[in-house]
């Protein structure tokens, strides 16, 4: 009679539109985070940020989400906030006004911001595991693809889904975006671009994707024949993305009247990890530095964090070039993944939060997908659980170490 029973909910599953069949995996996902949220405010003590009273609500507009709501209320500063020893505080000008002003728009009605910020975060989400699986589908199967629908919204990141962070809102854009241009619907891009430049920081690295993307095309013309008016198209998006991408910076500096307005605000938070970090910008010296911090933190020579750092980097291009599983993605979505993982290692610094600006590697979970065995998701499902409780109980439960910070 079970056996039965499985069998019509398979051929139930089977028939059933795709859109429902991700609705069915996005909302089961989300009751599942909301009860390991739930317990972690359970276990929130007096010491945790949130204190002994914490809620889902604490949640929502915990850490970041306290950001967007001063940009939502009282926007950016005009003159820079600083330090007693003279340098740049952090202030809100690190942050984008796209999803905080989206978030205050849809709350007018609720009268909160973070009502706003909640239906903002779960509505993005959603519609990102439709635009991974649109983006998917064609080149990994629609089982495998619905398969990475599902490590997505289960993942080890899913309270992102959940609270008032930008990130959900920024894959769903980019997703979109890298849909389009493999599509070669080249002038729904430009308005795409213009919103996600303005939501967080990362628009440079699609920028460096698309000169690569042109290369790539190309070099395969006699192949995959290539237009003149796709050239334009091309380049032409690659030049906005690059202007929109320093654009806040020079917003900030006009604001303020301060150049560096927005580098200094950027390193103002650095140095909470690197009391030194105030000297200026360099690209790529954030994991050199963090590099040697680590391991120095961990009671090791700092010098076994640099050889650490190339092995991780030889890694990370070995596994985009050369694994089985990464190819079946494409060339493109290869080049999106080694152009955000440059884009991390030039401008950031990896602590804690490196997991969160991992989301924008989202297409990969596509690789993680398509092995058929059973088994082998199911695990790699578990595994999500996992990571998920691991993730919210550090920096929601817990909370009170320097490094649980999403």
């Amino acid at each position: 009679m079970a056996h039965r029973a499985l069998i019509a909910a398979a051929r139930w599953w089977a028939r059933t539109p795709i859109i429902v069949r991700i609705a069915v995996i996005y909302v089961t996902a989300r009751l599942v985070t909301t009860a390991l949220l739930q317990f972690a405010a359970h276990l929130s003590g007096p010491f945790s940020r949130f204190g002994a009273d914490a809620n889902i609500g604490s949640f929502v507009l915990g850490w970041d989400a306290q950001w967007y709501w001063l940009v939502a209320y009282e926007g950016y500063p005009a003159d820079l906030p600083l330090t007693a020893s003279g340098q740049v505080a952090e202030n809100a000008w690190a942050f984008m006004p796209v999803y905080a002003y989206a978030a205050q728009l849809v709350g007018l009605p609720f009268g909160s911001w973070g009502a706003g910020a909640l239906i903002v975060t779960l509505v993005a989400g959603f519609f990102a595991c439709v635009a991974l699986y649109r983006l998917l589908h064609s080149r990994i199967g629609s089982s495998a693809a619905l398969w990475a629908v599902t490590f997505f919204a289960w993942g080890p990141l899913a309270a992102l889904f959940q609270v008032g962070y930008a990130e959900a809102l920024f894959v769903l854009l980019l997703l979109i975006a890298l849909d389009l241009v493999a599509r070669r619907r080249y002038g729904w891009v430009y308005p795409v671009i213009l919103v996600t430049a303005f939501t967080r920081p990362g628009i440079l690295a699609f920028a460096l994707y698309l000169g690569l993307y042109g290369i790539l095309r190309w070099i395969r013309r006699r192949q995959d024949p290539l237009p003149v008016g796709e050239i334009v198209h091309i380049v032409a998006l690659g030049l906005l993305a690059t202007i929109t991408g320093f654009a806040w910076q020079v917003i900030a500096g006009i604001v303020t009247g301060d150049p560096g307005a927005y580098l200094a605000t950027e390193l103002s938070w650095r140095r909470n990890w690197i009391a030194d970090a105030g000297g200026g910008f360099v690209p790529f010296d954030g994991w050199v530095q963090a590099a040697q911090f680590w391991f120095t933190q961990w009671g090791m020579p700092g010098r076994w964090g640099l050889i650490a750092l190339v092995l991780l980097v030889l890694g990370a291009a070995a596994v985009l070039l050369f694994a089985a599983l990464v190819r079946r993605l494409g060339a493109d979505l290869r080049l999106w993944s080694a152009s955000y993982v440059l884009y991390l290692l030039a401008v950031f610094f990896p602590q804690s939060s490196t997991f969160r600006l991992l989301m924008p590697l989202t297409p990969l979970w596509g690789a993680v997908a398509v092995p058929r065995s059973r088994s082998y998701r199911l695990t790699v499902l578990a595994l999500c659980l996992v990571g998920q409780w691991v993730w919210i109980y550090h920096v929601y439960a817990v909370a009170t170490q320097f490094w649980q910070v999403p």
